[in-house]
């Protein structure tokens, strides 16, 4: 059976996604002062304005507005030529302490909310996460490499990819097409901005891709002809807005709950975290070639209300003593993922830049506990 499987990726000047860093660099400096802070920060970015709300409950002094303009001017949005500055934009806090009636079920050691939460690992890559959104966040993790370290060469910081994998019998075999769009200064023409995209990003990345590459690679490369106005001057930017860009580029089902500027006792965060986390020991240890753990929680609860494990038939023992190995050696309650991950400590604004999975820098992504698993 042969089908072609599509992710994409957005850049860190992506509106979204620079939406997503506000509330994330807020929380990493409430969590820095505090540890115990509790934090749900949500940013929307329009033509000239950043506003920031949310329920906050910490004994941390945060200067927001100085936090919110830093992270926008360090993106690149630092001038009004570019369609924003993060020193000049007009910035609105509204700010308020958390619901009793939500810390009565946390201060207990419950969940802070119910939801479903979901991990995935696979051995298409070597950071077992699947082939396409791999190569789409190397795409835009490139291109801002390349405007930040070459700002005459005229790319301006919205940006987005997006790759098709044509797959066979389950597995990837080669590249079908890639997408890049990405803003430019005004006196870059159309040819320009196609070759500087396909040398300076495309063929890079690639170049570590060779053994997927089998015949022409159709390119689409500012496909519209024009891309010079972007960022939050074109689009509205909203925290949790690319929560498929964040997890497996839609590889994997979602429960709906975003990550950016939730502290670690939301499981929408940390529960997605320690599915990936489990998925990922599970095929780490060789029990299954692709992995999919699905975590569901009430509201005050501890412990999840369900755990299951998808193995698409690549398991190598059985299914229902994968499961029972993974009750006894994982402990998912919020305060478990907590310690077990030490997500109080974590810096969580580079996760809003290219997937909150497959960066080995990230606690959740260690394989450690496969051992357990055997």
């Amino acid at each position: 059976m042969t089908h072609i499987y599509t992710s994409e990726s957005v850049s860190e000047g992506h509106p979204d996604k620079v939406a997503d860093q506000i509330s994330d660099a807020i929380l990493d400096e409430l969590l820095e002062q505090d540890p115990e802070s509790r934090v749900a920060v949500e940013t929307m970015l329009a033509h000239g304005v950043a506003v920031v709300s949310g329920e906050v409950t910490t004994n941390a002094y945060v200067n927001v507005q100085e936090v919110i303009r830093q992270t926008i001017n360090s993106i690149g949005y630092n001038d009004t030529r570019v369609g924003f500055d993060g020193s000049t934009c007009g910035v609105l806090v509204a700010i308020q302490g958390q619901s009793n009636d939500i810390a009565q079920g946390v201060n207990t050691g419950g969940a802070g909310d119910q939801g479903m939460m979901f991990g995935l690992a696979t051995k298409e890559t070597p950071q077992l996460m699947p082939l396409p959104l791999t190569i789409a966040h190397a795409l835009t993790h490139k291109a801002a490499q390349v405007r930040h370290a070459n700002p005459s060469m005229g790319l301006r910081p919205d940006a987005k990819s997006q790759v098709s994998v044509v797959y066979e019998d389950g597995l990837p075999k080669r590249i079908e097409t890639v997408v890049v769009s990405h803003q430019h200064d005004p006196t870059l023409q159309l040819a320009d901005i196609q070759s500087l995209v396909q040398d300076q990003i495309i063929k890079p990345v690639l170049a570590d891709y060779q053994n997927f590459i089998d015949g022409d690679i159709t390119y689409h490369i500012n496909p519209t002809g024009r891309f010079v106005l972007g960022g939050p001057a074109a689009d509205t930017g909203l925290t949790g807005r690319k929560i498929i860009v964040d997890t497996y580029g839609g590889m994997c089902p979602h429960g709906g709950g975003a990550f950016s500027g939730k502290d670690p006792s939301k499981v929408d965060r940390s529960a997605a975290y320690m599915a990936r986390h489990i998925a990922k020991c599970i095929v780490a240890a060789d029990l299954a070639d692709r992995c999919v753990v699905g975590l569901a929680y009430a509201i005050g609860v501890a412990q999840p209300v369900s755990v299951n494990v998808e193995t698409f038939g690549t398991e190598k023992i059985g299914h229902d003593e994968i499961v029972k190995r993974v009750r006894a050696n994982f402990d998912m309650s919020p305060n478990g993922i907590i310690k077990h991950l030490n997500l109080k400590q974590h810096k969580y604004l580079p996760t809003a830049k290219n997937g909150h999975f497959g960066n080995p820098a990230f606690a959740w992504e260690r394989t450690d506990g496969a051992e357990s698993l055997t």
